[in-house]
């Protein structure tokens, strides 16, 4: 994105949309990231292979040493993302993709730029965990562009004042090195909640709104207030009518927010964390009562091999031990024809999104399944540990019988499904008899009700989990677990949203998990209502003509501290 495009302020006052991906708000002037580098416009003809081979394998190594160095730097979520980009850099399988293409005749500027693009388009098919990575190789490529074309990146602005940062996209990397105190909010073309930019931002306390479509029309030096819990963006055609601030929240929700999550009159709700690769002891310190859903793709991806039985219990019981007391759900492996693995044989799939992935690998690679529910097992064992294990992309009755069967064969007592697809949530009545628990997948629940792809920002008011459809199957599944006396939690980001919490609690859920930052905000909004008002919400919201109804209609009727919180 170029700082000077040539825009005018806005006429009036102006509300831009995108998607909430980390909780706050703030108020200043924008301050543009420059645009990455370029491919020159003329491609040269390639006269020596090997050559321009070691150029684009130089590059990535710089690029990967650049990562390692400056997650030595830093800690936390932060140091893991970025080591995990310099794995990523070195991946041996992007070298050959971009071998591949300089020996049929590209320079390794133009090789490397179809090789990542070849790599995001995978990524890009999956879920939108593993999509959200298709970011991180951008940022690859941007940098091992600049290496090999001898340019600088571009980094983050200094005007010499707080600021909005705006940007078509922002790296991991140069998130990890914002100052929280300078950068007041962050507002991106593109993204999604679950991206590292958004995670990082999250860790760091900024309140950021990403896949915003119209962030390109922002100015530089143009007053804007970001609302990170309401994904929305208001610019403002004066100066003079708003002050530089991120809003902070009062001292009596800041008060409410400790301890376990409850409402008003005294009902639980539990309020756990989504965790993948996160380092565990430091997620444990959070202020949260489990872990609603470990994410165990991190185990399998970028491997060449199946990680074996002890490495999986390994890398589980290092989870469980960290949350010794408290509950952790297991998803088992969440990947197909949509997230591809290298050890595993996987035909080509036209709608990847609607084949073999989730728990129907099991028609495929039933042993990978039963390797992992024995590891899982193992681990429990050896830490002592409550833990539950829930399969992804349950549809059936059926499926969700025969998952338990395979998981009480395997020696776990707690076993539950993902509600992710509208068929199981039409038949929840028959679904929850068969499991312990069953847990909303808001994220892909959406995509399939609404026919309308996740990645797609363009899509992202149909992915809008307010949508009125979304929440009468929630409500469908939460009826069904109050009548067969089960848990229903939500795991989707939207558990995140402090106005939705209060929604799904009204429609029958009894947990919710999320990123850590959105914790006391959750717990301040649950701690001000009732059940009974909850359910009040709930039935507004499923009234609505459309999602943006639903959320104002909502906002009107809850505890005015809840906004502020």
């Amino acid at each position: 994105m170029e700082p000077d495009r040539g825009c005018s302020p806005a006429a009036g006052e102006q509300t831009l949309t995108g998607v909430a991906a980390s909780p706050g708000k703030a108020t200043g002037p924008v301050a543009v990231l420059a645009a990455p580098p370029t491919l020159p416009p003329r491609r040269p003809a390639v006269t020596d292979p090997d050559a321009e081979i070691a150029r684009a394998t130089a590059a990535l190594h710089q690029v990967a040493d650049q990562f390692r160095r400056q997650a030595a730097t830093v800690d936390g979520e932060a140091r893991e993302i970025l080591e995990a980009q310099a794995l990523m850099a070195s991946d041996p399988q992007l070298a050959a993709g971009i071998a591949e293409r300089v020996r049929n005749g590209l320079a390794a500027e133009w090789a490397l730029d179809e090789a990542v693009a070849s790599y995001q388009e995978l990524l890009r098919g999956a879920g939108e965990y593993v999509a959200g990575r298709a970011a991180d190789l951008g940022d690859i490529r941007n940098r091992a562009l600049a290496v090999l074309l001898d340019v600088p990146m571009p980094r983050p602005p200094v005007p010499g004042h707080p600021f909005v940062l705006v940007a078509d996209d922002l790296a991991p990397a140069d998130v990890a090195r914002l100052d929280a105190d300078t950068v007041l909010a962050i507002v991106t073309r593109v993204g999604g909640a679950t991206d590292h930019t958004a995670i990082l931002a999250r860790s760091l306390g900024i309140p950021a709104v990403v896949g915003c479509a119209e962030a390109h029309q922002l100015c530089e030096g143009t007053p804007v207030t970001v609302d990170g819990d309401q994904g929305t963006v208001v610019v403002h055609s004066s100066a003079q009518q708003c002050t530089t601030q991120r809003h902070s929240r009062p001292q009596a929700a800041r008060g409410l927010a400790t301890g376990p999550g409850r409402t008003k009159d005294g009902q639980r709700v539990e309020l756990l964390l989504n965790l993948g690769g996160e380092d565990p002891e430091r997620a444990a310190r959070h202020d949260c009562e489990g872990v609603g859903l470990l994410r165990t793709e991190f185990l399998f991806m970028d491997r060449v091999a199946e990680p074996t039985g002890a490495e999986q219990s390994a890398a589980y019981a290092r989870v469980f031990r960290a949350f010794g007391g408290r509950v952790v759900t297991v998803r088992t492996l969440d990947v197909g024809a949509d997230k591809p693995l290298a050890f595993l044989a996987q035909e080509n799939e036209p709608n990847p999104a609607l084949g073999v992935r989730g728990f129907r690998m099991v028609r495929t690679s039933p042993e990978v399944l039963r390797r992992q529910l024995a590891a899982v097992a193992r681990a429990a064992q050896e830490t002592r540990t409550r833990v539950r294990v829930m399969a992804p992309l349950v549809a059936t009755p059926q499926e969700a019988a025969d998952f338990v069967a395979l998981a009480r064969e395997a020696g776990i007592a707690e076993v539950g499904v993902m509600v992710e697809v509208p068929s199981a949530a039409l038949l929840a009545d028959r679904v929850v008899r068969e499991v312990d628990f069953v847990s909303i997948g808001t994220n892909d629940l959406a995509q399939y009700t609404l026919a309308a792809d996740r990645t797609r920002p363009a899509l992202s008011d149909l992915l809008d989990p307010w949508q009125p459809a979304v929440l009468h199957l929630v409500g469908r599944v939460g009826a069904a677990g109050r009548e067969a006396g089960r848990p229903v939690g939500v795991c989707g980001e939207a558990a995140a949203d402090p106005l939705l919490a209060l929604v799904f609690v009204g429609l029958g859920v009894t947990s919710l998990s999320m990123a850590a930052a959105a914790l006391p905000v959750v717990r301040g909004a649950l701690a001000r209502h009732t059940v009974a008002d909850c359910r009040k919400l709930a039935a507004l919201a499923m009234d609505a003509a459309g999602p943006c109804e639903a959320r104002e209609t909502v906002r009107a009727a809850v505890d005015p501290a809840v906004l502020d919180a």
